[in-house]
């Protein structure tokens, strides 16, 4: 009876030691995706805080087989699998570097969406000084979020008009960047979801010609 009592104790503590280690667990992978999504959002921030464009009259609108402006401002979304990915590509002042020299300047920086071998998304940044080369995924561009659900840009131009869409480089937005950037990062972790949103106001603007 005495062997039996001490098994049945034994096999209690061992239960709720399993229960809170995997409670444990748990909270800690929900706890490293949340600091993931708040730390990504807050680059994305920094980055468009610092953004840098030409104005007039320095700025030229682009002509015909001419090369684009190098301090363009393009956001877009591509159907890929049934899925929307955004992509935002822009300069800023706040360049990263990661290579030995550790130069300074004006950065291209592409936000973009990647599928890994499983099929989940992750954010990736591409970080490059001038001359900025055409845009491609590498693989060595950093990975700022991995378990990535969704990602959503929305650019409001001056008169209030908000779309998911931009091209500083088009006509059809009177070759002006957008006043303002919202920015939507959704992440998950099992059955968790976090969503991370906040509306940045660029310091400096291109206004639409004419």
């Amino acid at each position: 009876m005495a062997v039996f009592i001490l098994a049945t104790v034994i096999t209690t503590v061992l239960t709720s030691f399993n229960m809170v280690f995997s409670t444990t667990g748990v909270l800690e992978a929900s706890a490293t995706v949340f600091e993931s999504g708040k730390t990504s959002l807050n680059r994305i921030v920094h980055d468009l805080e610092n953004v840098f464009v030409l104005d007039r009259p320095i700025y030229k609108p682009p002509v015909v087989d001419g090369p684009p402006d190098p301090y363009r401002f393009q956001g877009s979304v591509d159907s890929f699998g049934g899925m929307q990915l955004a992509k935002l590509r822009f300069t800023s002042r706040a360049h990263v570097p990661l290579s030995p020299s550790r130069r300074d300047g004006i950065a291209e920086i592409v936000y973009y969406l990647q599928k890994d071998a499983d099929g989940r998304l992750r954010l990736k940044r591409a970080d490059h000084l001038y001359p900025y080369p055409r845009f491609e995924e590498r693989s060595s561009d950093p990975t700022l979020c991995e378990n990535v659900k969704s990602l959503a840009f929305e650019y409001v131009d001056a008169e209030g008009t908000a779309t998911e869409e931009w091209d500083s480089e088009k006509t059809k937005y009177g070759f002006a960047t957008p006043v303002m950037v919202a920015v939507r990062l959704e992440v998950v972790e099992a059955d968790e979801a976090y969503v991370f949103q906040t509306t940045v106001a660029l310091p400096m603007l291109r206004r639409k010609s004419g």
